[in-house]
C-alpha cells in the first residue's frame, strides 16, 4: 500500500515539491557560506519524493546551532517553500481523493519552515523505536549499547 501512496503522490504533489527543493538547494550550495542548509534542503527533497512509510522526527541532539540556523531558513527559503505546500495542498483538496495528499502535504509543512535539527526515519525501522542494537552514527535515547558490560 505504502508504494501505491507514493506513487500517487510523486505524479499528484511530490515531483513539484521536491524541485522547489532542489531549486533551493543548489541556490544553497552556490552561497558558498549556506552549504549546509543546502544539505538539508537536498534531503527533504527526498523527503517530499517519497514521504509514506517515513516520519519526521526531532534530533535530540539539536542544539543553539540549529534554531539559529533555521530562523535564517526561514527568512531565505522557509516560507515560500511552505506557501508551496499550502497552495498544492488546496489544490489536492478539491477532489476527495486527493484530501489525504493534501493532509500529507500539511504535515510537511513544519519541516520546510525548520529543517535543521530533524531527521527522516523508517517507520518500520526498530532502532528509532529504542529496541534492539543500534549500529546509527548518533546514538538513540533509550536504545541498547553494543559495548559489553565490561567495556563500559
Amino acid at each position: 500500500m505504502r508504494i501505491v501512496l507514493n506513487l500517487v503522490w510523486l505524479v499528484l504533489a511530490g515531483v513539484w515539491m521536491a524541485i522547489g527543493y532542489v531549486i533551493a538547494g543548489v541556490i544553497c550550495c552556490v552561497l558558498i557560506v549556506t552549504i549546509p542548509w543546502g544539505i538539508a534542503s537536498f534531503r527533504i527533497a527526498l523527503f517530499a519524493l517519497w514521504p509514506f512509510g517515513q516520519r519526521l522526527e526531532r534530533r535530540p541532539d539539536h542544539g543553539v546551532g540549529s534554531t539559529l540556523g533555521n530562523v535564517v531558513w526561514f527568512v531565505v527559503a522557509g516560507w515560500w517553500l511552505a506557501l508551496g505546500h499550502v497552495f498544492t495542498a488546496i489544490a489536492l483538496a478539491v477532489t476527495i481523493i486527493g484530501i489525504p495528499f493534501a493532509w500529507a502535504n500539511l504535515k510537511l509543512i513544519p519541516v520546510s519552515l525548520t529543517p535543521l535539527g530533524r531527521r527522516i526515519v523508517d517507520v518500520d525501522d526498530p532502532r528509532t523505536f529504542g529496541v534492539g542494537p543500534t549500529t546509527a552514527t548518533t546514538p538513540i535515547p533509550g536504545a541498547r549499547s553494543e559495548v559489553p558490560w565490561y567495556g563500559r
